[in-house]
C-alpha cells in the first residue's frame, strides 16, 4: 500500500509521468544499492531443484526488467531466487521509437512495445565478466536482431548463445515477443525446429562432454491449442530443457474501460488482463507434455493466490514483470511466502 499510494506517485510525478524514465532511473537507483545490499537480505528460503540447479525459492524475475544486466547484486537482496536478465541480441540495438511503454494502473498492466533495446550480446558478456554473477541462477533470453532477416536468424541465437554460454545458468529463446517484426514466425513447426536443433548442437558442442546448459522456449499467450501443440512436440524433439509461459499478448481484453483509449496503442499487453490466459497455457502445457517439461510460469502475476494458481497448474517455477514494476519489491516477499506455505500437492 505504501509503494501504490506514496512511492509510485512520486516516481512518477519526479520522472514527468514517463513510464520508461522511471524504469531508467530505478535500474540506476539498484544498480548502485545493489553494491551495497547484502545478498538475500529479504529472501524468503524455499528451496527447490529444476533443471538441474538449485533455486533458493521460486519467485524469479523476468526478462525485460534488467535487458542488459546493471542491477544484478539487487535482484538477489530483493529476494529474488533468480534472474533473467534480456532479452539480448547479437547486435546492439536502441529498440523502437519512443514513446513505448504504457502504464495502465486501473487495469494493473502494462503495453510495451520496446523491441528488445539492449547492448548487445557481447556488451552483457563483458559485463558478467567484470562483475560476476548475481549469487542466484541466471537466465539469459536471447532474441533475434531486428536487422537480421528471418532465414539468417539461427547464426544470430547461435552468436548470442556462444557469447554468454559460459555466464548462462540456462538460456531463455525468446521467439514470442510481438514487437521485433516476423519474430513469432519462428514459433513455425519448420522454422522453430532449424533454430532449436541448431541451438542443441552448439549447446552440446560447447559443453565439451559436460551436461549442456539448458534451453527454454518462450511462448507467445496468443497461439491456438493446435500450434502451442505442434510447437511441443517440436520442443520435445529438439531436446528442448523446459518452457517459460507466457509472453506478452497482443489481445486487449481485461483493459479497464477508463483506459480504452491506450488500448490502441501498438505492443504487448502485461499484468492482470493475462492471468487467467497464463494459467491456462501452463495447464495445456504441463497435461500435454505429461508433466515432463519443466515450466516457468509468467504472466499477471500481482499476488501470492496468483503464483499459486499457476504453480498449481504445472509451473515448478514463476516470474514477476509488471506485477513488481507497479507495485514494488514487497510483492517478491508476499508472492515468495505464499508459494512456500502453499500445501505439497
Amino acid at each position: 500500500m505504501l509503494f501504490d499510494k506514496i512511492v509510485r506517485p512520486a516516481l512518477y510525478r519526479l520522472s514527468y509521468h514517463d513510464p520508461e524514465l522511471v524504469h531508467e532511473r530505478t535500474i540506476g537507483v539498484l544498480a548502485r544499492l545493489g553494491k551495497v545490499a547484502p545478498r538475500g537480505a529479504f529472501r524468503v528460503d524455499d528451496p527447490v531443484d529444476v533443471l538441474g540447479l538449485r533455486f533458493p525459492n521460486r519467485v524469479g524475475l523476468a526478462a525485460g526488467m534488467d535487458k542488459n544486466g546493471r542491477a544484478l547484486p539487487a535482484w538477489a537482496a530483493l529476494g529474488f531466487g533468480f534472474v533473467e536478465v534480456g532479452t539480448v541480441t547479437r547486435l546492439a540495438q536502441p529498440g523502437n521509437p519512443k514513446p513505448r511503454l504504457f502504464t495502465l494502473p486501473a487495469s494493473d498492466a502494462i503495453i510495451n512495445r520496446m523491441g528488445f533495446n539492449n547492448d548487445g550480446a557481447e556488451a552483457l558478456a563483458a559485463k558478467l565478466a567484470r562483475g560476476g554473477k548475481p549469487g542466484v541462477p541466471l537466465g539469459v533470453s536471447i532474441g533475434k536482431s531486428k536487422v537480421t532477416p528471418l532465414d539468417e536468424a539461427v547464426e544470430d541465437y547461435r552468436f548470442s548463445l556462444r557469447a554468454l554460454h559460459s555466464y548462462a545458468d540456462y538460456f531463455a529463446i525468446n521467439v514470442s515477443s510481438p514487437n521485433t517484426p516476423g519474430l513469432r514466425q519462428l514459433q513455425d513447426r519448420a522454422a522453430l525446429a532449424e533454430l532449436l536443433g541448431e541451438l542443441r548442437t552448439t549447446s552440446v558442442e560447447l559443453a565439451g562432454g559436460r551436461t549442456p546448459t539448458p534451453v527454454l522456449v518462450k511462448v507467445a499467450p496468443d497461439l491456438t491449442d493446435d500450434a502451442l501443440a505442434e510447437l511441443l512436440e517440436v520442443a520435445l524433439e529438439h531436446g528442448v530443457a523446459g518452457i517459460i509461459a507466457t509472453n506478452t499478448t497482443l489481445s486487449r481484453d481485461g483493459i479497464a474501460p477508463s483506459e480504452s483509449s491506450l488500448a490502441g496503442q501498438g505492443g504487448g499487453l502485461s499484468g492482470r488482463p493475462l492471468t487467467a490466459r497464463a494459467a491456462q497455457v501452463v495447464r495445456f502445457v504441463h497435461d500435454h507434455t505429461g508433466g515432463s517439461l519443466p515450466i516457468i510460469g509468467v504472466g499477471g502475476i500481482t499476488g501470492p493466490d496468483d503464483a499459486v494458481r499457476l504453480v498449481d497448474a504445472g509451473a515448478s517455477l514463476v516470474q514477476l514483470y509488471t506485477g513488481f514494476a507497479l507495485h514494488g519489491p514487497g510483492l517478491v516477499r508476499r508472492v515468495s511466502r505464499g508459494l512456500a506455505a502453499r500445501p505439497s500437492r
